[in-house]
C-alpha cells in the first residue's frame, strides 16, 4: 500500500487494503477507549498488549503490500480482536446488547422506587 499512496489506486485489492486499513483503525480506537479492567475481568490480554497488537496490524496494512506475510498477520489480529476480546470486553463492561427489560431496570430487576 505503500506504492499506493504514490501511485494511486490500481486494482480491487488497493480498495480492499484501504478498507481494512480503516476497518483495523477504528477497533485500535475501540481498544484504546475500553476500560483496562474490562480486560482482565473478560480474561483476555491486557488492553496495553492489544493496543500494541491493533497499532502494528494497522500500521503493516498502511504500509506494506497486502499479499505480503506481514500485513496478513495482522488482519489476523484485527479479526481476533473484533469476533474474540471485543464482544467478550462488551459483556463484562455492560456494553452489550440489551435483553429485555426498560431503562429503569437494575441489577435484581426493575427499579420500584422503595416501593
Amino acid at each position: 500500500m505503500g506504492s499506493v499512496l504514490i501511485y494511486g489506486f490500481q486494482n480491487v485489492l488497493d480498495w480492499l487494503q484501504l478498507v481494512l486499513g480503516i476497518y483495523a483503525a477504528v477497533m485500535l480506537v475501540d481498544a484504546a477507549v475500553r476500560r483496562e479492567d474490562a480486560y482482565r475481568a473478560a480474561d483476555k490480554q491486557s488492553k496495553g498488549m492489544w493496543l500494541i497488537f491493533l497499532v502494528i496490524a494497522t500500521a503493516l496494512l498502511f504500509l506494506l503490500p497486502l499479499m505480503s506475510f506481514l500485513p496478513i498477520m495482522g488482519v489476523i489480529a484485527v479479526i481476533v480482536y473484533t469476533v474474540d476480546v471485543r464482544p467478550a470486553i462488551k459483556q463484562v463492561a455492560g456494553g452489550g446488547p440489551r435483553r429485555g427489560g426498560s431503562s429503569s431496570d437494575g441489577p435484581y430487576g426493575p427499579y420500584n422506587g422503595g416501593r
